[in-house]
């Protein structure tokens, strides 16, 4: 009996070392815990009054002087503000800050520079090779010229390749013979030209002595020797520009050949081309571009065979009116008003004034009002019947967009740019005004169907006295 108290009191110091252990591990669980929550080891602190074990020199495991109600900080953190601070607003936003009408004008102004260099950009590569450029669309105008007629032999049951070689000859053929023609009146009537323009100037001078301008004889004559004297100091410069001449000859003749190839395989495999240029397209914008592809060509088509056919008006009667008025070269005049007319505005201008230049030093006075009344009758006839008429609504520009755009294209591409400046536009416009609808269409198509009220609202409604069922 005397071992039994002895007994009670180890197992009693069992049961509290035990108690010790569990309660360790419990505050060593509630110390991992509130590493990432210092609230919660602030939390089991004040419940039980005790205080979690640490490594540090100091009794309650501090590893330095600071307080001990100072929460756990990891060692980058930056300690929040005290209560007592003063609450500091939040800076706004930079883009919040920049004015509605800023940020507009700054979002239109960068897309308005970027748009600008590249049309620089296009410009100067063009400019570059604006030979090749000239000859390609000047095959495209021809093409489109002579397209219609390579389909109608096909349609006759003439293959592809004779139809497309028969039209090509004769289309240049015709070409060639005219401009033959031009050059043959002209050296043909250039010896009665020149004796009837040295009789002109002689009538000239003569109405200027009695003219009421008192212009004497001394000075009309120091006027033509002025002339003759600057003639004569610049010899050199008429030569190189002989010399210039002839390059640019070379040139003409380059892209004249470049031409005559590009219009023969543009007629017999067009489409296929076309095809090809539609696979570099982005597949996104490829539906798009094929929709506007054939309507731009029949533009361009309505285009070309319409201006052919206002300026063969144009050529036949003002030069049946020249040639009744017994003004010399009628037909290389008429000729040139042709190739003029291909030029809108400018051309019909230039073309007039050369006529009547030529009835006035070969005619006189009379006879080049005559003529200036007949071009500007003619003209007026074109500008209110013809072009509405032939042309239609298909092709019609802005007389204000004709007028840029020309002048545009003779800057930078002389005489070529002037002639293709208006059909580029034409076109450009056709392509715009369909992608415009394709893009409203697609926008249609993706938006939701109506339903509930507005269903019923767009819903087309039986007229009064109609069976529903029906």
């Amino acid at each position: 009996m005397s071992r039994l108290p002895q007994w009670v009191g180890g197992l009693g110091a069992g049961l509290t070392r035990i108690a010790q252990r569990l309660e360790d591990q419990r505050r060593r669980a509630e110390a991992a815990a509130a590493e990432t929550d210092p609230e919660e080891l602030r939390r089991a602190e004040r419940t039980d009054g005790s205080r979690v074990p640490h490594d540090g020199p100091y009794p309650d495991g501090r590893a330095s002087g600071a307080p001990q109600d100072a929460p756990h900080q990891p060692a980058n953190s930056v300690p929040a503000p005290p209560a007592y601070a003063p609450a500091v607003a939040p800076r706004p936003d930079p883009v919040a800050a920049v004015p509605w009408g800023v940020r507009v004008a700054a979002e239109a102004g960068w897309r308005l520079l970027v748009l600008a260099g590249t049309i620089w950009v296009l410009a100067k590569a063009i400019t570059s090779i604006q030979l090749v450029v000239l000859a390609f669309v000047a095959a495209l105008l021809i093409t489109a010229l002579l397209q219609p007629t390579v389909a109608w032999l096909k349609r006759r049951g003439v293959p592809r390749g004779l139809a497309t070689a028969l039209t090509f000859i004769a289309g240049f053929v015709i070409m060639g013979l005219v401009g033959w023609f031009v050059v043959w009146q002209v050296q043909d009537n250039i010896d009665s030209v020149s004796s009837r323009i040295q009789e002109g100037i002689t009538e000239l001078k003569g109405w200027l002595l009695k003219s009421p301008f008192h212009v004497t004889e001394d000075q009309i004559n120091h006027i033509a020797k002025n002339l003759q004297d600057a003639v004569g100091a610049n010899t050199q410069a008429i030569t190189s520009a002989g010399l210039e001449g002839v390059t640019v000859v070379l040139e003409v003749l380059t892209g004249i050949l470049l031409a005559m190839f590009t219009t023969l395989f543009l007629l017999y495999d067009g489409r296929r081309i076309w095809n090809w240029v539609l696979k570099l397209v982005p597949s996104a914008a490829r539906e798009g571009v094929a929709g506007a592809g054939p309507r731009a060509w029949r533009t361009l088509t309505a285009y070309v065979r319409g201006t052919v056919i206002v300026a063969l008006i144009d050529a036949i009667f003002i030069g049946i009116g020249i040639y009744f008025l017994d003004v010399p070269l009628a037909v290389p005049l008429a000729v040139f008003i042709f190739l003029f007319a291909f030029v809108p505005l400018v051309g019909a201008v230039v073309s007039g004034a050369l006529a009547c230049v030529v009835a006035l030093v070969t005619q006189g006075v009379f006879a080049s009002l005559m003529v200036l009344a007949v071009v500007l009758a003619v003209q007026q006839i074109e500008g209110h019947i013809l072009q509405p008429f032939i042309l239609g609504r298909a092709v019609r520009v802005h007389p204000l967009a004709v007028i840029l755009s020309v002048a545009a294209g003779g800057l930078i591409a002389g005489i070529g740019g002037a002639v293709v400046a208006v059909p580029l536009v034409a076109v450009t416009n056709t392509v715009v005004g369909y992608l415009r609808s394709y893009s409203r269409e697609q926008a249609l198509r993706m938006t939701p169907p109506p339903h509930g009220a507005t269903a019923l609202d767009i819903a087309p409604t039986p007229p009064k006295g109609a069976d529903p069922q029906d």
